[in-house]
């Protein structure tokens, strides 16, 4: 009965801008990287409408437009214009890299004496 009432913790990344490539969750707190894609025919080159089925980039229809083909090019987009974003879809990954986070930062006050290097031993 409580297996029905049971909600998902997983977290959609809703807050996160998809103007920027990447940003912190305010949700979760973890990286998320944005990432455009867009579908063409791979016949004419028309730009066809993309959505995610079973976790994968394809087109809305099965079919071209323009031309009748079946088969469709994947297009990964660096940066999203106005134009192309009525045809592109957005895919929000979460980046498991630890070196983000795992940096030391230190300062020093200001003071007449010249700081020496220090070594790093790798």
């Amino acid at each position: 009965m409580f297996d029905i009432f049971k909600f998902s913790k997983k977290c959609n990344h809703n807050l996160v801008s998809p103007e920027k490539e990447t940003a912190y969750c305010p949700d979760c707190g973890k990286l998320i990287k944005n990432e455009w894609y867009i579908t063409r025919c791979a016949c004419c080159g028309v730009k066809l409408k993309t959505i995610f089925r079973n976790g994968q980039v394809v087109p809305q229809f099965h079919y071209c437009i323009n031309c009748g083909n079946s088969d469709f090019t994947i297009e990964k987009l660096e940066n999203i214009n106005f134009i192309d974003i009525n045809f592109a879809v957005l895919r929000k990954t979460v980046i498991e890299d630890e070196h983000y986070c795992a940096t030391t930062r230190c300062w020093q006050e200001r003071t007449n004496v010249q700081p020496k290097l220090l070594i790093q031993y790798l």
